[in-house]
């Protein structure tokens, strides 16, 4: 059984996922498998997955295939789902991960040659079931740790302490147990709203357990301009009942302090507006902080409609 899947959600990127399977190829450890989920993707994206595989290895399936690369080092499932959006994605790889760990790496994402090593090292070395897995570093495409580098004396941390506590405020590569995530998955959704970001999984899980720093780079991160991190206003606008869920539950986190929980508050309201929910205040999980946020939460709205106009 190996120790790690590499799961990545895929729509439309067979013009960059050939950068994430090199840099698979080139891992120093080869103690993990690969999920690729095509998010109905319409570019020949199952093609070039195919192209990949030994073809005295498939085994075909009823929604996709698996099979090992023609290297013989990793084995490779290709799942294809209807179009669902980014957390539909992640969705399907939790219900078919049976690894310990789980790392997603984005379809224009790659890892570094020795991530894996140092991802499986570090988790037999130092993991256990105290905590919920590793934070590693996302670096730039062409160099440098995106928000820098960690503390060097903090060995571990809770998830949100890194962002609300000011310790490192910019992404970072979460590496999570796979049974902690079954526990919080599938992610349930609106219809009509594909934008709904998958971290609210983690943030439940990661309220409960901290997780175990590692000051090294997991994954070179090129951000693309129709991306998830591309284009919030519009997201916002497209889906706000996704929005206003994810609000609902940072207000409830144990580990958000009462300043964090107020800004959430602010945008649970501007989310509220634009979904035109007459049950705001009586589905807020603090209603005070809620009221209180009501101007902020107005202004916030007609923000979001000028910049999506």
């Amino acid at each position: 059984m190996k120790t790690l899947t590499v799961f990545t959600p895929a729509y439309n990127r067979a013009h960059t996922l050939g950068r994430t399977y090199d840099s698979l190829c080139r891992q120093t450890c080869k103690d993990f498998k690969w999920l690729i989920v095509d998010d109905g993707s319409t570019d020949g994206t199952r093609n070039t997955v195919e192209s990949w595989i030994n073809p005295a290895t498939m085994q075909p399936a009823a929604d996709g295939f698996s099979g090992t690369v023609l290297s013989g080092d990793f084995e490779i499932r290709y799942i294809y789902k209807e179009n669902g959006g980014l957390y539909t994605g992640y969705n399907t790889a939790y219900a078919n991960i049976d690894t310990e760990l789980n790392v997603c790496i984005d379809s224009d994402d790659y890892m570094p040659d020795d991530a894996v090593e140092k991802i499986v090292n570090c988790w037999k070395i130092r993991g256990s079931k105290k905590y919920a897995g590793i934070i590693g570093l996302d670096f730039y495409h062409m160099g440098g740790a995106i928000g820098g580098e960690f503390p060097s004396e903090m060995s571990e941390c809770y998830f949100l302490d890194l962002y609300v506590k000011g310790i490192h405020k910019a992404d970072t590569k979460e590496v999570m147990r796979t049974d902690l995530m079954k526990q919080v998955a599938p992610q349930v959704g609106f219809p009509g709203e594909k934008n709904f970001n998958p971290v609210y999984m983690l943030l439940q899980v990661c309220d409960k357990y901290p997780m175990l720093l590692l000051n090294e780079n997991l994954c070179f991160v090129d951000y693309q301009d129709d991306g998830m991190a591309a284009n919030i206003f519009k997201q916002y606008v497209d889906s706000p009942r996704s929005f206003s869920k994810l609000r609902i539950l940072e207000m409830q986190l144990t580990r958000n302090p009462m300043k964090s929980k107020f800004r959430s508050a602010v945008h649970y309201v501007a989310s509220c507006i634009l979904s035109r929910d007459g049950h705001w205040l009586k589905n807020s999980p603090h209603k005070l902080l809620t009221i209180l946020a009501v101007p902020f939460g107005v202004a916030l709205f007609f923000l979001i409609k000028i910049k999506v106009k």
